[in-house]
């Protein structure tokens, strides 16, 4: 049975409204492409609304302001207990809306609790420093709201990724305005409401749907936020990863063959790019056909569905065009690559070897359930290989030689490395990337920071008292 769709207005003031132009758009089930809802479709001047309310809500004397730390994380507590009482609905909604398989969406949900959680227990543990200047004087710092900050989030995970933002936003003290990926803007919705129930003050959270051009370009550029934080397309932010495999091989295959596939391979991390020991390739690359030929693909709110659809008709062509390009180009095509039917975004599971660095498939993220496999011999070759990029989010390895893996963690250029596992997190680890895979760090103490403005003030003291 389809989740009840409650939200499907605009969130701004702590009020559903209409879009000013009254225009709508419709939002899709990539299960089999039916229309779920007519949303609203914000614009410039309900950006602009939205800001202005955020703005409010960010004054001196206004409500949220006159909170103070520990407040802000009571808050927070009761809004995770309010996503936990809404559990399976929120993960059904997700599903329906983003094809996520639902018992992903779950262990995405439960993550998203124990975030909420650890952020509120940090909203009033946001210190200053004291300064030991010479002379009489007293000097400290304060750590501040930025203000009004401007939240854009992707379509593969908007749940996670709305409370990943808003939430180390509020703990901060800022005010929100949130822009759903136009695919999926009926979570951010329903997250939206239950922080009005947990009692955030009108104009603290507000929430646009609409598109790239018209709302995301209006809040990107509007002279009264102070901080944008923006996870999304291919094209805008683009994420390149790397998984470098070396032993034990049984224990490796199902790690890697889930790094790419989770998710039907639309998650930043996702481990495109597996390189492979020579001694071991041949008998890996027959491991990694058999798992992506067993793996169940279907309905994604089906308990025995381990891959779902793609989001939708754009990036299924996009892939397929991927594999297209992998063929062409001399990769060894071993299983999948196919569409799976006619109706919904499905697609085969899908295995390349004898990939090398130079093609597509290996330079670009395919941000699909394509996994290329790619042939190395020693330690400190695969590390420069994998490092041939501009881009730098996730890695990981799997050996079973301590020197190898401390060597390949201190050298590797990535901001999350993961050795003998993959994909595994919690809210306490800072996550982000490096070089263009982005600027700071979500989870952890250090997301609060991103969100904090530094103000250092020094006070002349008497010489004598």
């Amino acid at each position: 049975m389809a989740p009840q769709i409650k939200y499907t207005k605009l969130f701004i003031d702590n009020q559903w409204v209409d879009a000013v132009s009254g225009k709508t758009f419709e939002t899709y089930n990539p299960h089999d492409g039916s229309v779920i809802a007519k949303v609203s479709e914000g614009g410039e001047a309900d950006i602009n609304l939205a800001v202005a309310a955020a703005k409010r809500a960010f004054q001196r004397n206004s409500e949220w302001r006159l909170l103070d730390a520990s407040q802000r994380g009571y808050l927070l507590y009761k809004f995770a207990d309010l996503v936990e009482r809404d559990f399976e609905y929120l993960a059904e909604l997700e599903s329906y809306n983003n094809g996520m398989v639902v018992s992903l969406s779950k262990g995405f949900n439960r993550h998203g609790i124990d975030y909420i959680r650890y952020l509120a227990s940090l909203a009033d543990k946001v210190q200053g420093d004291t300064i030991p200047l010479s002379g009489d004087v007293f000097s400290y710092t304060l750590k501040q709201p930025v203000g009004v900050c401007g939240l854009i989030l992707p379509w593969n995970g908007p749940i996670m990724m709305f409370i990943h933002k808003v939430v180390t936003a509020l703990a901060a003290g800022c005010t929100v305005v949130v822009k759903p990926a136009e695919q999926t803007p009926l979570t951010a919705l329903a997250l939206a409401a239950l922080l009005q129930e947990a009692g955030v003050p009108a104009g603290v959270v507000n929430v646009v749907n609409g598109f790239g051009v018209g709302a995301g370009t209006t809040l990107t550029h509007h002279p009264d936020v102070a901080k944008i934080s923006f996870t999304g397309s291919l094209e805008v932010g683009k994420l390149i990863q790397k998984c470098f495999l070396l032993f034990p091989v049984n224990t490796a295959i199902p790690v890697a063959a889930n790094g790419i596939f989770a998710h039907q391979g639309q998650v930043c991390v996702a481990a495109s790019r597996l390189y492979v020991q020579s001694g071991i390739y041949d008998k890996f690359v027959q491991g990694c056909v058999a798992f992506a030929k067993k793996r169940v693909v279907g309905n994604p709110s089906d308990p025995a569905t381990e891959q779902g659809p793609q989001i939708d008709q754009d990036m299924l062509d996009k892939i397929l065009g991927y594999v297209e390009k992998g063929k062409k180009e001399g990769a060894k095509l071993l299983t999948g690559g196919k569409r799976i039917g006619t109706s919904g975004y499905y697609i085969e599971p899908t295995v390349f070897a004898d990939v090398t660095d130079d093609m597509t498939i290996a330079k670009e993220e395919i941000f699909g359930p394509v996994q290329s496999i790619i042939k190395f011999d020693r330690l400190d070759e695969v590390i420069d290989r994998a490092n041939a990029t501009n881009y730098g989010l996730a890695a990981g390895i799997f050996t079973n030689n301590l020197n190898n893996a401390l060597q390949y963690t201190k050298h590797v250029e990535a901001g999350n490395v993961w050795v003998n596992t993959y994909l595994m997190s919690g809210p306490q680890g800072p996550f982000g990337g490096f070089k263009d895979s982005g600027l700071g760090r979500e989870n952890g103490i250090n997301a609060l920071e991103a969100y904090l403005e530094v103000k250092t003030v020094t006070i002349s003291l008497p010489k004598k008292f």
